[in-house]
């Protein structure tokens, strides 16, 4: 009896891979930073950001996204619109790795088994969590590592427009926002609770990070049954 399960679950398994269509490729594009230190324009990139990321499309409407993706998150008060700012003069530079899923929905269909080229809008949203390293200001303006890093959890927001350019690649120009449940990622809240005579900025508002770039996904996998989606 176990054995006949077993059979069963694999034979489930092989027909939900081979009745699906997967979507493989890259992300390249620039990052900026919106918080207490640096410019709080909201589309900036003043940054280069790489990364990675696979899809699973449920139906001609929507996907499960999940992605990776790597940049310097770069703040400075030089160049901000703040006077306040640029008489303080703080700058940091901060490597964050982040890992993003969620879903992607589309405006319109986009059904990469019908012919012809075709292109739609759409929306994506999901949990993000993104590694950085801690610091914070001394009172002379210099930056002071913590010796440690953290995990900070936002919700990723993105507005996009793609398009298949082959029968198997499909390009996609993207701007989306992370709003994050952290306020130490420039610095301005020290991670230790000791250092909190440190803290400068708006303490009622999270650092928000942005994305702004181009995909490139691969699509494979046999055509897909749309029906009971």
């Amino acid at each position: 009896m176990r054995y006949f399960f077993l059979f069963l679950f694999s034979a489930f398994m092989v027909n939900t891979i081979d009745a699906q269509i997967y979507e493989v490729g890259v992300f390249v594009g620039g990052s900026n930073f919106i918080g207490d230190v640096g410019s709080s324009k909201y589309i900036s990139p003043n940054q280069p950001a790489f990364g990675a990321l696979f899809k699973w499309n449920r139906s001609p409407r929507h996907s499960f996204r999940a992605s990776v993706t790597f940049t310097d998150l770069n703040g400075i008060d030089g160049k901000s619109d703040d006077p306040r700012r640029i008489e303080r003069g703080y700058e940091f530079n901060s490597n964050i790795l982040e890992v993003s899923a969620g879903m992607e929905f589309t405006f319109f269909d986009f059904d990469l088994h019908t012919s012809g080229m075709k292109g739609t809008p759409y929306l994506y949203t999901g949990i993000s969590v993104a590694n950085h390293d801690n610091f914070y200001f001394s009172p002379a303006g210099e930056i002071v590592s913590e010796d440690t890093d953290s995990w900070a959890f936002g919700i990723p927001m993105a507005i996009g427009y793609k398009t298949n350019i082959t029968n198997q690649l499909i390009l996609a120009a993207e701007i989306g926002a992370r709003y994050t449940f952290s306020d130490e990622l420039d610095g301005s809240m020290p991670d230790s609770e000791y250092r909190e005579q440190f803290s400068f900025g708006n303490i009622n508002n999270n650092d928000w990070y942005m994305f702004t770039g181009f995909t490139l996904t691969y699509t494979f996998g046999r055509r897909p049954c749309y029906c009971n989606f």
